[in-house]
């Protein structure tokens, strides 16, 4: 069973990306990527979807 969670290992800033890698099974540097180029060109409304992402993701727990 697949579980969201944001990363404590691949983690740059809030470890959004991180997780979505680990869930989609994509590298996360492309991730990052695809998120630089849709923020430039949103004027920068998609901070705050990550913003959200941030807040509604849970953490990793060492459990897994």
């Amino acid at each position: 069973m697949k579980k969201l969670y944001r990363s404590n290992t691949k983690r740059m800033v809030a470890g959004v990306f991180g997780g979505l890698s680990d869930y989609f099974n994509i590298d996360a540097t492309i991730l990052r990527l695809v998120f630089v180029v849709c923020l430039i060109f949103s004027l920068f409304s998609f901070a705050f979807v990550y913003l959200a992402a941030a807040l509604i993701i849970p953490t990793e727990r060492e459990n897994y």
